[in-house]
C-alpha cells in the first residue's frame, strides 16, 4: 500500500501519504534551494505533492519524477495536470535503478521516503549521481521515523556513488541526506 503502491489499496495509501508526508516533503525541498530555471527530479513522488511544489517554485526550469507504481503516476499527473500538458512536468512510470534520462540533465535531485524500497540503493544512487550536473549538483534524500531508514552507513553510501561534502541533517519530522554532485 505505501512502499509499491497497487491497486485500490496503492490510491488510497497515495491520498494518505500525501497527507502525511507533505510538510516533511516540503522541509526537504526547502534543503535544496530550488531556484525559478533549475532542472529537478524527484524519485518515488507518489501522489505528486512534492513535484507540485517543486513546479511552484521552478516556474520556468523543468521538473521531472519517476515512480515505479502506475497508480501514483496517474495520481500525480492529475494533481499536476495543467503543468504537465505545459511541458514543464514530466512524471514516468519506472525504476531508479534504471532512469530514463540523459547524464548531466539535473542540477538538483530528491526522494523522500523512498530509498527503502529500492531494489538497490547503490544502484539508485549512482544512477541518480548520473543523471546530475557535475557541477554543483544537490540530492537531498529524507527520512521519516516510521520510513524504517537508518542513517547508519548513508555517508558512505553517498561518497561511493560519487557524492561529496554529505551531510546529514535532523529535523523533528525525521532527517535528511544532503551531498553535492562533483
Amino acid at each position: 500500500m505505501f512502499g509499491r503502491p497497487k491497486g485500490m489499496l496503492g490510491r488510497f495509501g497515495g491520498i494518505i501519504m500525501a497527507r502525511m508526508n507533505k510538510e516533511f516533503t516540503y522541509s526537504v525541498i526547502d534543503l535544496l534551494d530550488i531556484e525559478p530555471n533549475d532542472r529537478v527530479l524527484e524519485i518515488g513522488f507518489g501522489s505528486g505533492v512534492g513535484i507540485h511544489r517543486l513546479a511552484q517554485l521552478a516556474l520556468t526550469g523543468y521538473i521531472a519524477g519517476i515512480d515505479y507504481s502506475k497508480e501514483m503516476v496517474e495520481q500525480a499527473t492529475a494533481r499536476n495536470l495543467k503543468k504537465v500538458e505545459a511541458g514543464l512536468v514530466d512524471l514516468r512510470q519506472g525504476s531508479v535503478e534504471s532512469l530514463p534520462f540523459e547524464n548531466n540533465t539535473f542540477d538538483k535531485a530528491l526522494a523522500v521516503n523512498s530509498m527503502q524500497v529500492w531494489s538497490d540503493a547503490s544502484i539508485g544512487l549512482r544512477e541518480m549521481r548520473r543523471v546530475m550536473k557535475k557541477v554543483d549538483g544537490r540530492i537531498a534524500l529524507g527520512f521519516t521515523p516510521y520510513s524504517g531508514q537508518s542513517s547508519n552507513g548513508l555517508i558512505q553510501m553517498f561518497t561511493n556513488a560519487g557524492f561529496t561534502e554529505v551531510q546529514l541533517v535532523e529535523t523533528e519530522r525525521g532527517f535528511c541526506a544532503l551531498a553535492i554532485a562533483s
